[in-house]
C-alpha cells in the first residue's frame, strides 16, 4: 500500500521545482501481469520555448502535446527507435514543463520487474535508466496522457518518504546536444539505482 497519492496542483509549478518534488516519490504500474512500484531516484526538468533541450522548443506537435495540458499527467515517447521514456507534465494547462524520470528503485513487485528485465544484473540495476524504469513499469505508447493524480488510473503517483535538501545532487542533463550545461538534473545521491552520465549526444532534444 502507498502512502498519500500527489495532485494536480502539486505538480503544478516550474519544472525544476516539480523535478525535486517527485525526488523519493512512488511511481506505480498496474498491467494484467501485476503491479511494480519503484521510488524515483533520477529525474530531468525541461520547459518549453525558452529550453532548447525540451521536445517544445519549436512548438506544439502531435507527439507532445501532452506537454501542453495539466500537469501529472504521462508523457511517454519512443526515442532512437528502441525504447521509451517516461515524463510527468508540470506548469499549468497551455504552458508546456515536463520531468523526466530517468531511474528509479524496484519496491513493489520485485519477481515481475526481473521477469521483465532478465538482463539485470542486481535490484539496483532493473530501473537504473529511463528505459529499463519504463520497461520493469510496463509502460509503452498506449500509457500517454495519463492522469497519473486520478485514484483510477492505470499508473499513479504517491508521495514518497522525505528526501533532504543534503540527498540530493544535481547537474547537466543527459544525453543531450543543446543546453548541455544546465543543471537540470536532480538525483538522490546515495541510490545506486541512478543511471550513468553521458554528456551530450548526437540527437537533440532527446527527452522532456
Amino acid at each position: 500500500m502507498q502512502g498519500r497519492q500527489l495532485t494536480e496542483r502539486e505538480l503544478a509549478v516550474e519544472p525544476v521545482d516539480a523535478a525535486r518534488l517527485l525526488l523519493g516519490c512512488v511511481m506505480e504500474s498496474t498491467t494484467p501481469e501485476g503491479v511494480v512500484a519503484v521510488k524515483i531516484v533520477e529525474v530531468e526538468a525541461y520547459r518549453g520555448a525558452d529550453d532548447p533541450a525540451s521536445h517544445c522548443y519549436r512548438g506544439k506537435t502531435p507527439r507532445n502535446e501532452v506537454m501542453f495540458g495539466p500537469a501529472g499527467h504521462l508523457y511517454v515517447y519512443f526515442v532512437y527507435g528502441m525504447h521509451f521514456c517516461a515524463n510527468v507534465t508540470s506548469l499549468t494547462d497551455g504552458e508546456p514543463g515536463a520531468v523526466l524520470v530517468r531511474a528509479g528503485e524496484v519496491v513493489e513487485g520485485a519477481d515481475l520487474a526481473h521477469i521483465r528485465r532478465p538482463s539485470a544484473r542486481s535490484h539496483a540495476e532493473l530501473a537504473k535508466g529511463p528505459a529499463r524504469l519504463t520497461g520493469v513499469l510496463g509502460l509503452d505508447r498506449s500509457h500517454n496522457g495519463v492522469d497519473l493524480t486520478s485514484s483510477t488510473a492505470s499508473v499513479r503517483l504517491f508521495e514518497g518518504d522525505p528526501v533532504s535538501d543534503d540527498e540530493v545532487v544535481t547537474g547537466p542533463r543527459v544525453g543531450i546536444s543543446l543546453a548541455i550545461e544546465v543543471p537540470w538534473r536532480f538525483w538522490i545521491g546515495s541510490s545506486h539505482a541512478v543511471s550513468t552520465y553521458r554528456r551530450g549526444g548526437k540527437h537533440a532534444p532527446d527527452a522532456g
